[in-house]
């Protein structure tokens, strides 16, 4: 952490989002459509849309955060399912995104954190992050600084500003992890294998 990240991180807030905190969500994630490979999107979405997918994480009690900063909207995350496959159902992915005037500030550390925090109390074992372009370094070592580690890369599986783009993925364990069973008494869904074709 930065000296000014430091200085600042007394100043940070972070809390679960709300509907009028929508405007500045959208700035930030246009900005981050625009200009960056962090996210694969090439158009940014309106307000409108952005209130659907919060309204979708928390359909499915998830976490949607946000942080503050001196009373405005620094940056804000939150926690999808990795697959929609049953079997996958205690693994989180995680998406955090800051406002690029504070960047490498403690705003994302301080948003991944509270993630982690948020969907290890929810029972959830595992977090992956997948990252856009191998050179995105703030992001990795965002992840690495918050115990994630690096479990491989899809190269060239985005098209974006003209070239060929990696994903880097990154992995940590939450709470028990694989030590112990999830909790509760949900049972496995057991299917007949199909007879042809790759299903994961």
């Amino acid at each position: 952490m930065t000296g000014e990240a430091r200085r600042i991180a007394g100043r940070i807030a972070v809390r679960a989002s709300a509907a009028h905190d929508l405007p500045a969500i959208a700035a930030i994630y246009r900005h981050h459509v625009l200009n960056g490979a962090a996210t694969f999107e090439i158009v940014p979405p309106d307000d409108a849309e952005m209130g659907r997918r919060r309204e979708e994480t928390l359909a499915r009690a998830l976490p949607h955060l946000v942080a503050e900063l001196d009373g405005a909207i620094a940056g804000y995350a939150y926690a999808a399912p990795y697959r929609p496959r049953a079997a996958y159902r205690y693994t989180v992915e995680d998406s955090v995104y800051v406002a690029p005037q504070l960047s490498r500030r403690g705003v994302g550390r301080a948003l991944l954190e509270a993630l982690i925090d948020a969907c290890t109390a929810l029972h959830h074992r595992q977090m992956v992050a997948v990252i856009g372009d191998r050179a995105n370094a703030a992001s990795i070592g965002l992840h690495a600084a918050c115990g994630f580690t690096r479990v491989g890369t899809l190269p060239n599986v985005g098209f974006k500003f003209g070239r060929w783009i990696d994903s880097v993925l990154m992995q940590r364990v939450l709470g028990g992890g694989a030590t112990t069973p999830p909790r509760g008494k949900r049972r496995d869904v057991r299917l007949a294998p199909r007879a042809t074709g790759c299903h994961r």
